[in-house]
């Protein structure tokens, strides 16, 4: 017996269309602007981390077509109560992530790169296995791509480095990071 359903189908093309559509102008319809200067600063620090244009764009593209993929899978109920759970649990570590990411900023000498190393993998993990059945090897690439790069320890050291290159990128990302949990998006 076939199994045909035009939800499926539509759904699988919304995934496609939107994840071609990932730039900046269409993450700026789907992104409010608090996290779109976030994501601004990210791709300056990894632009001039990597000192490759090119990479930098293709990781900040990556991370919008994982948002818009999730979102649209959410979107039409395909999670599990199980998934569920395992997305809260995700938000949890992110949020958790983003605190820790603000207290080693504001509190000095405190900064410990393994710490949010850690919880960037143990995000990766967590998200890798939400969409495990959701999504192409390719999307689980493409998370790898974006969580491996932000755990890098040593682009952490450099973006934690008082003296260092990106401090007022922190700084910015810090500050959209604190409007994002105050409004109880992060």
């Amino acid at each position: 017996m076939e199994t045909f359903s035009s939800k499926d189908l539509a759904m699988q093309a919304q995934k496609k269309v939107l994840s071609r559509m990932a730039s900046k102008s269409m993450a700026q319809m789907f992104i409010d602007d608090t996290s779109s200067e976030i994501m601004d600063e990210l791709y300056r620090v990894s632009k001039e981390y990597t000192g490759n244009r090119n990479e930098a764009q293709k990781i900040m593209k990556d991370l919008v077509k994982i948002a818009v993929k999730i979102g649209v899978l959410y979107r039409h109920n395909r999670f599990t109560e199980v998934e569920l759970k395992l997305a809260e649990d995700f938000k949890k570590k992110l949020h958790q992530g983003a605190m820790t990411a603000i207290s080693f900023h504001e509190v000095e000498f405190t900064f410990d790169k393994t710490v949010i190393s850690e919880i960037l993998t143990e995000c990766r993990d967590m998200l890798l296995k939400l969409v495990d059945k959701h999504l192409t090897p390719k999307s689980h690439g493409r998370i790898n791509h974006v969580f491996n790069h932000f755990a890098d320890k040593e682009l952490l050291a450099q973006l934690y480095n008082p003296d260092g290159p990106f401090r007022d990128h922190l700084q910015k990302i810090c500050t959209g990071m604190n409007k994002l949990i105050e409004e109880g998006k992060l």
